[in-house]
């Protein structure tokens, strides 16, 4: 059981595209030590959002149209920030190849960015909830602890693979390519968080 939590966890997780960016943003920007340490704030947000999915939240998301335009529209309001954040960082940084390409992110920032990018991004709020709760209701006992134990195990393994290996592969690349790698993620979470609110405006407004 914990093997097939394992799968559908790589399944659910791979194609969400604003944490992947932002962890693969964060191995670029940072030391390995200090990538690492980072994702770690990303899984662990990312945890308590399966855990709160497995039981239940989807139901409580899918059988409100208020509630999910709420998710909606604040979550891209809160994804416009996240990059602004990101792309403030870019334009700090030198084009310099000798100049290490560094984040200005505390520790806090990091925390509060984790959990605004897990808990504000409808894709994964919504369609991540739907899927958990609903395999929550094929299980029972311990095959439902064994269950979403293999779900955590594989994002954390994910989300420390990613880091890993653009830690390791940046070394190789110049400086002013991660730059623009750090710019395109900036405009990729930008552009989807522009396009949550002029969604929820139209639903409104129509």
């Amino acid at each position: 059981m914990i093997f097939k939590g394992m799968l559908i966890g790589f399944a659910a997780i791979a194609p969400i595209g604003m944490q992947n960016i932002y962890v693969f943003n964060n191995a670029l920007t940072n030391n390995i030590k200090k990538a690492l340490f980072y994702a770690f704030f990303i899984w662990f947000s990312d945890a308590i959002f399966e855990i709160a999915a497995f039981y239940g939240m989807g139901a409580l998301i899918s059988s409100n149209e208020i509630f999910k335009l709420m998710v909606m529209g604040v979550g891209g309001a809160l994804l416009i920030y996240i990059a602004r954040g990101i792309l403030k960082d870019a334009r700090a940084s030198h084009f310099d190849e000798n100049t290490q390409v560094t984040a200005s992110q505390t520790l806090g920032k990091v925390l509060l960015s984790s959990l605004l990018l897990v808990w504000a991004n409808p894709q994964a709020l919504i369609d991540g909830s739907l899927i958990l709760g609903a395999l929550h209701g094929t299980l029972s006992g311990m095959n439902a602890i064994y269950f979403i134990s293999g779900v955590l195990l594989a994002t954390i393994l994910w989300f420390y693979g990613i880091t890993l290996f653009v830690g390791l592969l940046k070394e190789k690349l110049p400086k002013f390519i991660l730059v623009w790698v750090n710019i395109i993620s900036g405009a990729i979470v930008l552009i989807y968080g522009i396009y949550l609110v002029i969604h929820v405006l139209i639903i409104l407004f129509q």
